[in-house]
């Protein structure tokens, strides 16, 4: 999985990059086809930095979040509890679906039964 950090207006130290991406990187536990995550960083208000995510997952569109509080640590952990709430949720509808194999059979049209004669 790819780490992407940038910052706009600002700098982050090497020691506050490797921390973000230590905390991006245990998103892999919850679902482990992760492809990339970018974090956006903007400092242009110090008194409240914005951080975007956007993480890239196999076989589903882009995961979204965004936060902006008087922390940037609180930040980050907020945007990236998001994306892992959206990562859950569609893994548990993706494991539903393969549970249920005949759910989609069951809501065919009507005059595709077979007629008893």
């Amino acid at each position: 999985m790819q780490v992407k950090i940038s910052t706009r207006h600002g700098h982050l130290s090497e020691a506050s990059q490797q921390k973000i991406s230590a905390k991006a990187e245990k998103l892999l536990r919850i679902f482990d086809r992760i492809s990339a995550v970018e974090l956006t960083i903007d400092l242009e208000d110090s008194n409240s930095p914005r951080v975007d995510a956007k993480l890239s997952a196999e076989h589903k569109h882009d995961f979204v979040a965004h936060d902006q509080s008087d922390n940037l640590q609180g930040s980050i952990d907020t945007v990236l509890h998001r994306l892992e709430q959206q990562l859950r949720k569609y893994k548990e509808r993706v494991q539903d679906r393969h549970r249920q194999p005949g759910a989609r059979r069951e809501g065919a049209p009507p005059g595709t039964e077979a007629s008893v004669d």
